[in-house]
């Protein structure tokens, strides 16, 4: 059987968008990509829209006055985003999806091959964003991990791995994320892991996941279902990704995030460059700078992306709530995104067959 991890490996989401008009007369193009005089260059990238203010002022502007760009958004939820282009009714000139729909893109030959000879801040990331989804398209631009949140005046038992979610004890305080989130899949994987098996083994992994089922108050579709049941105490603890746990925080300040032992889940957003785009040389000069440390500074900092330059330097205070730094970061199983997605549709079917029946 395929394996469904490469292994241990050495977040959040972000969005943003360029708008691709041209002028009625062509810009001349400057060494960087961006026009050198004349009317500002548009060009589309779709994106969620999120922490919109950060991106405007401290990402979004400064590229703006030194490539004469202006930077316009088109916003939306993966599916929405990628359908629209794969339908040809959108002007994007790049897109930011998470891997698991990046993959979809790639697949129906929606996205344009990128040259990474342009783009050098690619050899200043960590190895596993540097080509999450193959040689010939865009990199992961920020990893968050999933881990596990927990309330430890309700959960008394100590959670410090995936195979403490099993424990007896847990029943009617747990959630777990539907197998349609896009974490999904990475719940099924574990509990694969937790019957024994190595490589993914689907019978074992539904078998345990049956398991679960009986002390599981409900299965979540968004992250602001679970810190809704969090901060109502209707659930006390379940996995979730880092970059959401400020959330759970501030409604529950005693409330942990743990790193699994065994290695939590990368959750990789990715960039790619749309096919058809007419400005693809700008759009990989965007993709270089979004890899850039000052950039990948400024997220980090903020709390609106971990950060996957590997010269960005934070403080034990900084850190807190992002995914940092290489020994966490070379703990992270990844997902064999190609292999998720050629399953996906059977896995669905027997989870709404085995599991929420």
């Amino acid at each position: 059987m395929k394996k469904l991890l490469t292994g241990f490996l050495s977040f959040s989401a972000l969005s943003l968008a360029l708008a691709g008009c041209g002028s009625s007369e062509q810009p001349q193009q400057g060494a960087a990509g961006g026009a050198a005089k004349g009317e500002p260059t548009k060009l589309v990238i779709s994106t969620w829209g999120f922490s919109e203010d950060f991106f405007r002022k401290e990402v979004y502007e400064p590229f703006e006055k030194e490539h004469n760009v202006k930077i316009v958004m088109e916003i939306g939820n993966n599916a929405e985003r990628l359908n629209k282009v794969r339908q040809g009714s959108s002007d994007v000139d790049l897109i930011y999806l998470s891997d698991y729909y990046a993959q979809q893109g790639i697949d129906s030959g929606a996205f344009e091959k990128i040259d990474r000879t342009r783009i050098p801040n690619l050899n200043e990331i960590y190895d596993i964003a540097k080509a999450p989804l193959g040689e010939d398209y865009g990199p992961a631009y920020t990893i968050g991990q999933f881990g596990i949140a927990y309330n430890p005046n309700v959960v008394k038992t100590e959670i410090k791995d995936w195979k403490d979610l099993w424990n007896p004890e847990l029943a009617g305080k747990l959630t777990l994320p539907s197998i349609t989130s896009t974490t999904g899949p990475m719940i099924l994987d574990s509990a694969s892991k937790v019957a024994g098996s190595k490589e993914f083994n689907e019978d074992q992994a539904f078998a345990k996941m049956k398991e679960a089922n009986k002390g599981v108050v409900k299965y979540y579709d968004k992250t602001s279902e679970y810190v809704n049941m969090f901060s109502q105490e209707e659930i006390s603890v379940g996995p979730i990704m880092e970059m959401y746990f400020k959330d759970i925080q501030a409604a529950v300040p005693e409330a942990k995030f743990v790193a699994p032992a065994s290695g939590g889940y990368a959750v990789m957003n990715t960039v790619n460059i749309v096919k058809g785009s007419k400005n693809k040389e700008l759009a990989e000069d965007f993709i270089n700078y979004q890899l850039s440390k000052d950039v990948q500074e400024k997220a980090a900092k903020a709390k609106v992306d971990s950060p996957v330059n590997t010269s960005v330097k934070l403080t034990d205070e900084e850190a807190k709530g992002v995914t940092y730094g290489e020994e966490t970061i070379n703990k992270l199983q990844k997902l064999d995104m190609k292999f998720v997605n050629e399953n996906s549709k059977a896995w669905i079917d027997r989870w709404n067959r085995e599991i929420t029946q």
